[in-house]
């Protein structure tokens, strides 16, 4: 009953946004003339709105990098206050789906070859979820920043002052595989506890969906990311906020037991299409400096200098990370 008052209290803020899901395009990145940056889409994370002076910095910078870059924030609502509620609170099946309506649908992004993409924390997985369920226009680069690509097994603190987070925060540790919360709450649709595997896999509304790991697995996920030009997971060195922090490249984290991507069946059976993105050197795996979401405007352009801009853009100077004792063969 508790949970159900504290879910009743979240919803009185805003309601669930629903959209059809765009039919992919198949449009093959080819070796155009065109000096025109492509679009950028650009999703910001848990707490934060598509207009935070954060974010608009970030579509600057874009700019700055590749001068002529038009940048898209996706929002699940113009309305910032309600943007941000949308962050904590709504069904990541319909808001994956507002987006790539929303995408499909903008006049220019929808005639555009590809676009580029970056997710910062969350929305990383966000759009890693547009490229496999329907990707038109096609991404031809996707970075996340921080993001929670394997899931988390903890929930992050909240300030004093920030009720929705808080109340949040407190109907997940209630009991997050219950179906309204699954349907309601953002992040306990992307929490996978190793411990507990077996009710992720069966109650899990999102991530063990994206990620392929059910018994039925999706060829069109495998096949979308596969056709990525470059995926670059930045993990934050000293990531508090994000449990665990190797989540960001993929890597399972089972008590102090950690087995990186290479080495996991995920990627040796390619459930998600990422050893064969590896394999023709798209797969990158890079680090930040400090705490979770603590960019640096240096960092920023070197990552948008390497894999964004015209069509015709080089691969990017960075080769993937190094094998790992314990990492699976290329």
């Amino acid at each position: 009953m508790a949970i159900r008052n504290q879910l009743r209290l979240l919803l009185v803020a805003g309601s669930l946004l629903t959209a059809s899901l765009a039919k992919p395009v198949e449009r093959p990145f080819d070796d155009s003339d065109d000096d025109t940056p492509l679009p950028l889409v650009i999703w910001h994370g848990l707490g934060d709105t598509y207009q935070a002076d954060g974010m608009r910095r970030v579509a600057e910078l874009a700019d700055e990098v590749n001068p002529g870059t038009l940048v898209y924030a996706i929002r699940m609502d113009e309305n910032a206050g309600r943007d941000r509620y949308a962050s904590f609170m709504g069904n990541l099946t319909d808001q994956v789906a507002k987006a790539c309506a929303d995408i499909a649908a903008h006049p220019i992004l929808s005639t555009a070859p590809a676009i580029d993409a970056v997710g910062f924390s969350q929305g990383g997985q966000f759009l890693r979820a547009y490229v496999e369920r329907c990707n038109n226009p096609p991404v031809r680069s996707l970075i996340t920043f921080g993001s929670q690509h394997n899931g988390i097994t903890a929930f992050r603190d909240c300030a004093a002052t920030d009720w929705v987070c808080r109340v949040a925060m407190a109907v997940l540790k209630g009991d997050a595989w219950s179906g309204a919360v699954q349907r309601r709450l953002v992040p306990a649709q992307y929490f996978r506890d190793p411990a507990q595997y077996d009710k992720y896999l069966e109650h899990s509304n999102f991530l063990a969906d994206i990620n392929n790991e059910r018994a039925a697995k999706s060829e069109q996920y495998r096949e979308n990311i596969a056709k990525l030009a470059n995926f670059v997971m930045y993990m934050f060195e000293d990531d508090t906020t994000v449990i665990p922090k190797e989540t960001a490249w993929f890597d399972e984290v089972n008590g102090t037991e950690t087995t990186p991507l290479r080495a996991r069946k995920l990627y040796a059976e390619d459930w998600l299409g990422l050893r064969a993105l590896d394999r023709k050197g798209g797969l990158k795996f890079r680090t930040a400096p400090g705490d979770h979401m603590q960019l640096s405007e240096e960092l920023l352009r070197e990552a948008f200098g390497d894999f964004f801009g015209p069509l015709n853009l080089r691969a990017g100077r960075s080769e993937p990370r190094p094998m790992l004792v314990g990492d699976g063969e290329l």
